[in-house]
């Protein structure tokens, strides 16, 4: 494995480096498989870089993971702006993804993001003002069944209603989160 240094940087971003914790899961990560595949750890180390970085991979953060893995940096790039599940901009301490495939929009997804827009006085992919909630169209979450739904950090909220909306953002802004790592 490549030897991470301390700080990458990059002009126009914060400078990143991975804490020692972090390194040492990066390690026991890539140690899953074969030192020629040593790649395949790439999106657990995305995450990792993810949560270490206020939610979001900056081009630093995308560096940092290339330079663990000894890969190309474009490599890491392709994956991070594949994936919805990784965020290229800063987010809000909460982020609302609300699924958007057929069976959330047939029952009312379209609705919900309508009235998320309204009451937080933003749009897709925007952030409130005050940091606190990002809002995000994703590909479909695998809750059909539940559907409209969103996913915020690691938790499903399903058969969404205004109503049940209201009291989300109201129990999200008593409980502020304090870290990223559920992201």
């Amino acid at each position: 494995m490549a030897t991470l240094k301390a700080v990458t940087t990059t002009e126009g971003t914060p400078p990143f480096s991975f804490s020692a914790e972090a390194l040492a899961e990066c390690k026991r990560l890539i140690a899953r498989y074969p030192d020629s595949k040593s790649k395949s750890a790439l999106l657990p180390i995305l995450h990792l870089a993810q949560s270490e970085n206020e939610g979001w991979l900056s081009v630093n953060a995308m560096d940092a993971v290339a330079q663990v893995l000894g890969i190309q940096h474009i490599e890491v790039y392709e994956v991070a702006s594949f994936y919805s599940m990784y965020n290229l901009r800063p987010v809000g301490r909460h982020h609302l993804e609300v699924c958007r495939t057929t069976p959330c929009m047939v029952r009312g997804s379209d609705d919900i993001i309508a009235y998320l827009e309204k009451k937080l006085n933003i749009h897709v992919g925007e952030t409130t003002k005050d940091g606190m909630f990002t809002l995000k169209g994703v590909e479909c979450l695998g809750s059909c069944g539940t559907a409209p739904m969103l996913q915020c950090g690691a938790k499903y909220h399903e058969n969404l209603t205004p109503e049940k909306v209201d009291a989300l953002i109201d129990q999200l802004r008593n409980e502020p989160r304090t870290n990223y790592t559920d992201l």
